[in-house]
């Protein structure tokens, strides 16, 4: 068994064997990496720094939102982890070189790269301007790819040390879904991304998966009418789903139906899925997406 196996194994067992008072950061299952989470100051992103620095790994936060990343950091530091803030516009051309170079500055390495930042932008096929649709390609798209690109050459390293990407998805890209058909095109693309990067990086010990959501509880899936928004480029974008004016939303037993867990997945759960991927225990596992569904299209 090679060096790095080994290491494995051991980070694995210490961890199943350790008590509740001494699994903390030292031996977390992260413990000792350099996680980037983007798109982090709130929803999935955030659970799943917070969750990363529970699990003892260095978290770079970054969000569009400057005060909502450094709220996530602070509450990391707080706890006694450890964890810098470094936010900015993921399609700006110039930010994926910053959140690289700075990442490294602070921590000296990069091991896990979380590609979540995102949003939806949604509207019928016929309705949907170029314009509309180029922002879905280029938040879930083309921003992983330049991040990745500019991560490359603290990636491509022969050192024994674990290193893990997930890019975020969603179930929209594999099956399509009505009214997202830029955002369907895109995580479907997001898909394509992985695969390559996991048979172009593999040899370097790199792992490269996706996790496809489902109905997860944020605000991309609740009311439209709660007016949650985004503003890109000087541009508001309503975010959710619509349910009229006057209209109740559907029961939960009619929104689950489907659902054999007849419920919505929650963003601690979504970060669970992600912190699986990144781990010890998917250590043989690359180029795939995971779908966190709670059952739905099985």
């Amino acid at each position: 068994m090679s060096s790095a196996a080994i290491k494995r194994v051991s980070v694995l067992m210490n961890h199943l064997s350790a008590t509740p008072s001494s699994a903390t950061y030292k031996t977390g299952l992260l413990a000792g990496q350099v996680a980037i989470v983007t798109g982090a100051g709130q929803g999935i992103g955030g659970a799943t720094a917070l969750l990363f620095g529970k699990e003892g790994a260095n978290v770079v936060v970054s969000d569009l939102d400057e005060i909502k990343g450094k709220s996530i950091a602070d509450q990391i530091n707080k706890s006694g982890g450890k964890a810098i803030s470094i936010n900015g516009d993921v399609t700006d051309p110039a930010f994926p070189e910053r959140l690289i170079e700075e990442t490294v500055k602070a921590f000296g390495k990069i091991n896990i790269i979380i590609n979540n930042a995102g949003y939806t932008f949604d509207g019928m096929i016929h309705k949907t301007t170029d314009k509309q649709f180029q922002m879905m390609l280029d938040v879930h798209n083309i921003a992983p790819f330049r991040i990745l690109r500019a991560a490359s050459k603290y990636m491509r390293v022969k050192d024994g040390e674990s290193r893990s990407i997930v890019n975020v998805s969603s179930t929209s890209g594999i099956h399509g879904n009505v009214g997202q058909v830029n955002y369907a095109t895109a995580k479907a693309g997001i898909n394509g991304l992985t695969k390559t990067v996991a048979k172009e990086w593999g040899a370097f010990g790199v792992r490269c998966n996706s996790v496809a959501f489902g109905y997860i509880d944020t605000r991309l899936t609740r009311a439209k009418e709660n007016g949650e928004s985004l503003i890109v480029n000087g541009q508001k974008i309503a975010l959710g789903i619509p349910m009229g004016a006057n209209k109740e939303a559907p029961s939960p037993a009619v929104v689950f139906a489907d659902t054999p867990l007849k419920r919505a997945g929650h963003v601690d759960e979504a970060a669970g899925s992600i912190l699986l991927l990144c781990s010890p225990f998917a250590s043989y596992i690359t180029g795939h997406t995971l779908e966190v569904t709670g059952g739905k299209g099985i």
